[in-house]
């Protein structure tokens, strides 16, 4: 696990939560509009307008570069569990953004996730595995995905709200881990020229999985509160990466006597995401659009829609 790798992970991560309060932002001064598909192709193209939602835009493309360039110096499994640290990057940036602290109880849910993250990782020390996928294990590995993702949106489909929020959340976040897996990949083959690497599949289906892992992420922005979708996203996306890397990339991460470590640690996290979930911002309070008068968008003072 080198220094260059956690910087640029951690860095990518900063850079994904900025863009993630920023979409929130454009997506709290934007009325729901109501239910069914005409409604929220309507929403999405209205708040595709506003500038937080731009400058969310421009930052998910820094993240990218980032998150390249970490998986290139770095394993998948080291990489993708440092993107939890983007709920601590939230809090902060949230906070500047919509002009309020978050309660004690926030902040206590969110050093349990920093805490549970350094302690799982620092007992784990996934290995380096391989550069690119063991030969024939995307198919099977991608059907599962598909599979995965699919059926997490549906279930969402007949809930409102926080629930709806958190399922989005995970489908997005394995979204995402596909991904990054799959940018792995590419950046693994990288080594046989850009011009090869182009005429195979990898970069389309990267395109491909990051486009749906998006669009799932902004019904997650729309269902509800960050509070809701943030920790489903940033938790299921460590955890399969996780998976997804000693599956795909032939990853270890230690065992024997490291395991309890490794389970408080994970411990942690879902402490931490469920004492989130309970804290007082959970509300919908803490991520609503400012109603300062200091140059604020005057249509940034509706509250988040928490129904579709």
């Amino acid at each position: 696990m080198s220094a260059l790798t956690v910087v640029l992970a951690l860095l990518s991560a900063l850079t994904n939560a900025s863009a993630s309060v920023l979409q929130r932002r454009a997506a709290a001064a934007e009325p729901g509009g109501g239910p069914g598909l005409r409604h929220a192709v309507r929403w999405l193209a209205q708040i595709l307008r506003r500038p937080h939602w731009v400058a969310g835009a421009g930052l998910l493309a820094l993240t990218t570069v980032l998150q390249a360039a970490a998986l290139a110096t770095g394993s998948l499994s080291v990489v993708q569990p440092l993107q939890a640290s983007e709920l601590l990057f939230t809090l902060a940036v949230g906070g500047v953004v919509f002009h309020r602290r978050p309660s004690r109880r926030t902040w206590l849910a969110f050093a349990a996730l920093a805490a549970g993250l350094a302690l799982f990782l620092g007992a784990a020390t996934p290995s380096a595995g391989r550069s690119t996928a063991w030969p024939g294990r995307w198919p099977a590995t991608g059907g599962t995905l598909l599979c995965v993702i699919a059926a997490l949106a549906a279930a969402s489909l007949p809930v409102r709200g926080a629930p709806r929020a958190a399922l989005l959340g995970l489908s997005s976040a394995v979204s995402f881990s596909a991904t990054a897996a799959l940018l792995k990949e590419v950046t693994g083959r990288l080594a046989h020229g850009p011009g090869t690497v182009l005429a195979q599949w990898p970069p389309y289906a990267t395109v491909a999985f990051g486009l749906v892992g998006f669009l799932l992420l902004q019904g997650a922005l729309r269902a509800g509160s960050l509070t809701a979708s943030q920790p489903a996203l940033t938790l299921g996306d460590a955890l399969t990466s996780v998976a997804l890397g000693a599956v795909l990339f032939d990853e270890r991460i230690a065992l024997g006597v490291r395991v309890l470590p490794e389970v408080v640690g994970v411990a942690l996290i879902g402490a931490g995401s469920i004492g989130l979930a309970s804290a007082l911002s959970a509300g919908g309070s803490w991520d609503v659009a400012p109603t300062g008068r200091n140059g604020t968008d005057p249509g940034a003072q509706r509250p988040a829609p928490q129904r579709s």
